[in-house]
């Protein structure tokens, strides 16, 4: 089956905190570029957003005062993010968190975000694997078998599991519903679905999508 030909990025950010409105910034980011079931481009870098980093956050990440001191400008990062992303469907895991943090360090340079849709890979996770015990990148991963090559709670390293969990629900979708290719649209509208909603939508998006092939 073919998966994502249309170019789809995860994305994932190390913060100071939970919330740009309350000031927290960002200190390190990872951008995945998938297409066609595997990751193609990468962009990755500390960021220099004149912060205090908590030590609780070095303690989580291992990201230091220092390290990020010592970082590329976030002037610099952030347009060459928003500029690799371009209007390319955007994900991650708890997309909400990680778009909320982009459009504010964007909207501080006076730059806004391009990308055409978000698909957030926590919430596919609810809705087609249903009964998990955890949800949080980590648990989930391991569950379906997906392994870190390296420590978590740093961006590639998230990013790149990230990645992994969207082209499995993918393939995971093509089995299921006998679908023999799996676009980010699809993903999107499940995104907006409950739950309950689910199977139905994707037993008469796959028998529509079959019938138009074999006309």
């Amino acid at each position: 089956m073919s998966v994502f030909d249309h170019p789809i990025v995860m994305l994932d950010f190390e913060t100071t905190g939970l919330s740009p409105a309350m000031g927290d910034r960002i200190t390190e980011v990872a951008a995945l570029r998938i297409v066609g079931g595997q990751v193609t481009e990468r962009y990755v870098s500390l960021i220099n957003c004149n912060a205090r980093i908590p030590s609780f956050i070095t303690a989580l990440t291992g990201i230091s005062q220092q390290m990020v001191d010592d970082a590329p400008p976030v002037r610099r990062v952030l347009p060459e993010l928003l500029d690799f992303i371009g209007s390319d469907t955007l994900s991650a895991h708890n997309a909400s968190f990680d778009e909320k943090f982009l459009i504010a360090e964007a909207g501080r340079l006076d730059l806004a975000p391009s990308h055409q849709a978000l698909v957030c890979s926590l919430k596919l996770s609810r809705r087609l694997f249903p009964g998990m015990p955890s949800y949080k990148l980590g648990a989930l991963s391991s569950q379906l078998g997906i392994r870190f090559r390296s420590a978590a709670h740093r961006a590639e390293s998230d990013a790149e599991v990230g990645a992994e969990l969207l082209i499995h629900i993918a393939r995971h979708l093509g089995r299921s519903y006998g679908m023999d290719q799996v676009e980010p649209t699809l993903l999107v509208s499940v995104n907006k679905l409950s739950a309950a909603k689910v199977p139905a939508y994707l037993e008469k998006y796959a028998s529509a999508k079959n019938s138009a092939a074999a006309d």
